[in-house]
């Protein structure tokens, strides 16, 4: 897989990754279709989810993360790193 090639091997940060990149799909196509409603201009729509991608992916990639790192709700766990 390619993300061996770029990521480190951990198994948990590469499903991370993966889970980032395809919620991230789905949320800018549901961004694209409420901006093409809102403001009747699909153009408008896909700029809206081109801006939108990059930011939100990053910022779901670091929650992923540190909700990783926690143990909140959950039994005691092996340290992860």
């Amino acid at each position: 897989m390619f993300i061996d090639k770029f990521i480190i091997k951990d198994p948990s940060l590469k499903r991370h990754v993966l889970k980032t990149i395809t919620w991230r799909i789905i949320g800018t196509i549901d961004t694209m279709i409420l901006g093409w409603i809102i403001t009747g201009n699909a153009l408008t729509g896909v700029k809206i989810g081109g801006m939108e991608v990059v930011t939100k992916m990053a910022l779901y990639f670091l929650h992923e993360r540190v909700w990783f790192k926690i143990n909140f709700g959950l039994p005691k766990r092996k340290d992860v790193n």
